[in-house]
C-alpha cells in the first residue's frame, strides 16, 4: 500500500465511485494497469477546521487504511479519503465501520 502524492492521481479518483458516508467521502478508481498495490490518499480541506484539527483526522484515517484496506480494499485501485466536519467527533469504531461498509458499497 502507497500513497497518492500527484493531483492527477486525485483528480483521476474523483471520476471513479464514490461513497458518501458521515464521517467522510470514499472515492475509488480501479486503474487497469496491472499494478495490485493498492494506493491510498488523505486530503481534509480547511473548513474542517485548524491545523491541529485536520491532522489529527489524517492520523486517524491513516491508521483506519492500514487496518482496514488490505482486507477489504480492492487491489490495483486508488483509494481517497476526503474528510467531512462531522469526522473527527466520531467514534473510532463508528468510523472503522462505515470505512468497511463504504468499501463494500464502491467495490460492488
Amino acid at each position: 500500500m502507497t500513497g497518492l502524492t500527484q493531483r492527477k492521481d486525485y483528480l483521476a479518483a474523483n471520476s471513479g465511485k464514490r461513497a458518501p458516508m458521515p464521517g467522510f467521502v470514499l472515492l475509488m478508481r480501479a486503474r487497469e494497469d496491472s499494478d495490485p498495490t493498492m494506493r491510498i490518499g488523505i486530503t481534509v480541506s480547511k473548513k474542517v477546521g485548524n491545523a491541529v484539527v485536520r491532522n489529527r483526522m489524517k492520523r486517524r484515517f491513516r491508521m483506519l487504511a492500514r487496518e482496514v484496506l488490505p482486507t477489504e480494499g480492492l487491489a490495483g485501485a486508488d483509494h481517497v479519503l476526503i474528510g467531512r466536519n462531522g469526522g473527527i467527533e466520531r467514534d473510532y469504531a463508528a468510523l472503522r465501520a462505515e470505512l468497511v461498509k463504504a468499501l463494500a458499497k464502491v467495490k460492488r
